[in-house]
């Protein structure tokens, strides 16, 4: 069903694998797998100019190498820094989008942890995590969004748990009660949590406004695998880790009546229909394994 005035937006999120020295067995290194990450993103992104594409696990030159790899077919920009010293230093969360489509308002980096202004971890963390949050503005319609993307730890519970606490956080500053405006607002990113632990049921409690993507869309119309670890070979146990997720005022159904489109000088009220929900495979018939993660699609409209 189309309704007139809706922004279709893409919503892209993957753990590409950082550019490890010492690969495990069935994983090429990022020279090898490179090519095949950049062409999976470029696919997924070629015909919605309006996408928005978080990743994770991403060092310094693999962020330069992904932005000049899509750079061959349209503008791109991204936000995101080096968690070790917020500059290039250790993996970034990063999000690129195309700035002749959405104004970046304005956009920061978060720490995961009890000193979240500065490269820091507490709690039981194994390494330095963060949030990735920016506002954008779609420059024809006048719509904002607020973007986030994390990667929680792989190793400490309460860590996750903490980390997932911050978030919700943020998303209550920017869509609560006291945010300034109303405003559509995704999470996406690697949890290293199942549905039935710590981060996810802190993220999609009853005191949270967020909802998992996977269930807006009914099973009939989703697309793909349900897991997205795989690993780099056919015996590690696949787990559902990567999510989107949207702000609770995400709907089942589009309005009855097409809604106007706001005055540029206004902040209009926005929120989410779900459209489609996919999880494409990392691995084809030459046998390479892009990630060991699988790559998570959302197609989602603002109205």
């Amino acid at each position: 069903m189309k309704v007139d005035n809706a922004l279709s937006v893409r919503l892209v999120t993957k753990n590409i694998r950082y550019a490890t020295r010492s690969p495990f067995k069935g994983e090429e290194n990022w020279e090898i797998r490179k090519s095949y990450l950049i062409n999976e993103l470029r696919f997924h992104t070629a015909h919605c100019g309006e996408s928005f594409i978080c990743l994770q696990e991403v060092l310094h030159q693999q962020v330069v190498d992904i932005h000049d790899g899509l750079l061959v077919d349209d503008d791109w920009d991204y936000i995101g820094v080096g968690r070790d010293d917020g500059e290039k230093a250790g993996e970034y969360s990063p999000i690129f989008f195309r700035p002749s489509i959405w104004k970046l308002k304005e956009w920061k980096t978060i720490w995961l942890s009890q000193t979240p202004k500065k490269p820091s971890r507490s709690w039981d963390a194994a390494s330095t995590r963060i949030l990735t949050l920016g506002v954008f503005i779609h420059r024809q319609s006048n719509r904002k969004v607020v973007a986030l993307n994390t990667h929680l730890d792989d190793q400490g519970s309460r860590s996750r748990l903490e980390g997932a606490k911050i978030i919700t956080g943020m998303v209550e500053e920017y869509t609560g009660e006291n945010a300034e405006f109303k405003i559509a607002l995704f999470l996406a990113g690697d949890f290293n949590s199942e549905p039935h632990q710590e981060a996810y049921l802190e993220v999609t409690g009853d005191s949270s406004p967020m909802v998992d993507l996977y269930f807006l869309v009914p099973q009939n119309r989703r697309y793909g695998d349900s897991n997205t670890f795989t690993g780099f070979d056919n015996e590690t146990r696949r787990k559902r880790i990567d999510f989107i997720f949207l702000n609770q005022k995400a709907r089942l159904k589009p309005p009855k009546k097409p809604l106007a489109a706001p005055p540029a000088s206004e902040d209009p009220v926005s929120s989410w229909h779900a459209d489609g929900y996919a999880v494409f495979p990392n691995r084809f018939e030459d046998g390479v394994y892009n990630s060991d993660h699988q790559v998570v699609i959302g197609d989602v409209r603002i109205f």
